[in-house]
């Protein structure tokens, strides 16, 4: 049969993952079955922005519709572009739907940038967001805003030094720009994000930016590496303001940035250490890296504020790990909950989310040490019990989805109640330079 003639038929589960690849699916786009089947997603063969912006489209009008017919353009195997006729429809197991089925048929003299879709301003930038993670940043801006608000209701400075919390909060978000783009680096060098098949989630299996086609190995490591040095600029910039020791925490944060998954420490594979360095990096150390560097010093209690904070960013680690577990065993990187097992792990998780309310009350109500208006974190405390409650009865579920974005909602949310309560604590015309 001529080349182009043959007609392709793939199904597929919801998730994406290839379950039939036919023999006009191996002629026309260059893989054998045995390299897709249970392996790959349908994503492999779509440019990446057409799979962020139009193909959940495609699903959804399959679904409504009961098919979506379109033309496209599609990835072979070695890269080359085609262009195509493709067909969804839905597929049903006993009235449930399970999946979809794809029939493509290649277009004979049509170049594929005449079918190609319009790719929006919007995804464009989205694109961007996905690679670094954008939505995940609150995790460093957050303790960033503690240990500001700390300064403010403590009148350790006059006025504020809004251009220094600015230059300090920038050097955090790029330093953490970088933690993301290694972490994605070397999880997909390593093996463990090619191997994860489990879910298809923002909150799992990092960026997925590399599998998407949005960027190449070479251009996310450079990306790495330029936000390191941007991050090194401006703690530079701070160090002149403040003094030496600053670079002590940012020669600590880069360390933990790099080799968080890098060999041949890979701390994330460590058993433990790779929660530890998370909590720590996005908690006490983030909260009293602010503190010098607006004041130009630092005590213990600096350290203390940021532990609640840091405990609900482990929290999201922590439940974000569970998806993972089959391809990170695969690949040696035995994180804790890998270790424990998913259900000896979701204790786990309860444990760290009472740890991170109790603490903040014990420290407010007890010692005394925070301010009460600190309390306000616990704003965020019943969202830790319906997050356990969810965890603890759907951790080898699809629906566990439900928690891990509620996850770092609580996060956010907690974490910026604090802030609330804590200028509240204080001289709020100190803040203000009044």
């Amino acid at each position: 049969m001529a080349k182009g003639l043959e007609k392709s038929v793939i199904t597929t589960d919801m998730e994406g993952r290839i379950e039939t690849f036919g023999d006009g699916s191996e002629a026309m786009f260059g893989y054998t079955k045995e390299e897709v089947i249970g392996k790959k997603r349908i994503s492999i063969f779509s440019p990446g922005q057409v799979v962020l912006e139009h193909v959940p489209v495609w699903l959804k009008n399959a679904v409504v519709d009961g098919e979506h017919i379109t033309k496209t353009v599609f990835l072979r195997k070695d890269g080359s572009k085609f262009a195509a006729n493709i067909r969804v429809t839905p597929t049903f197991k006993d009235g449930v739907q399970n999946g979809f089925c794809g029939v493509t048929e290649e277009l004979q003299d049509v170049k594929p940038e005449e079918v190609a879709p319009k790719i929006s301003t919007m995804t464009k930038i989205f694109t961007w967001l996905v690679i670094t993670r954008a939505p995940f940043l609150t995790a460093v801006i957050i303790p960033i805003l503690i240990g500001a608000a700390w300064v403010a209701a403590n009148n350790l400075v006059s006025p504020f030094p809004w251009s220094t919390f600015f230059t300090a909060l920038f050097a955090g978000i790029f330093l953490h720009v970088t933690a993301n783009t290694f972490n994605d680096y070397f999880d997909w060098t390593s093996g463990t994000d090619p191997g994860n098949n489990d879910y298809f989630l923002p909150y799992t299996g990092g960026s997925r930016s590399i599998e998407l086609g949005l960027i190449n190995e070479r251009s996310l490591l450079i990306l790495a590496v330029s936000s390191l040095l941007i991050s090194g600029g401006l703690g530079y910039l701070l160090y002149l303001q403040v003094g030496i020791e600053l670079l002590y925490f940012g020669l600590v944060g880069a360390f933990f940035a790099f080799f968080y998954t890098a060999p041949p420490l890979r701390l994330a594979a460590r058993r433990g250490l790779g929660e530890l360095v998370v909590g720590l990096s996005f908690g006490p150390l983030a909260t009293a890296g602010t503190v010098f560097a607006l004041t130009g010093s630092v005590s213990l209690v600096d350290f203390l504020v940021g532990v609640p904070i840091g405990l609900l960013t482990i929290a999201i680690l922590w439940i974000n790990e569970f998806p993972d577990i089959e391809s990170d065993l695969a690949t040696g990187k035995a994180n804790l909950v890998a270790t424990l097992g998913r259900e000896r792990a979701r204790y786990g998780y309860v444990f760290v989310v009472v740890a991170a309310f109790a603490l903040a009350a014990y420290w407010t109500l007890v010692s005394g040490t925070f301010p009460i208006g600190a309390l306000l974190i616990l704003g965020a405390a019943p969202m830790a019990y319906r997050n356990s409650k969810v965890l603890l009865a759907e951790y080898a579920d699809r629906s566990l989805v439900r928690a891990n974005a509620s996850t770092i909602n609580m996060h956010m949310i907690g974490g910026m109640l604090m802030v609330v309560g804590l200028i509240l604590s204080g001289p709020i015309s100190n803040l203000f330079g009044f």
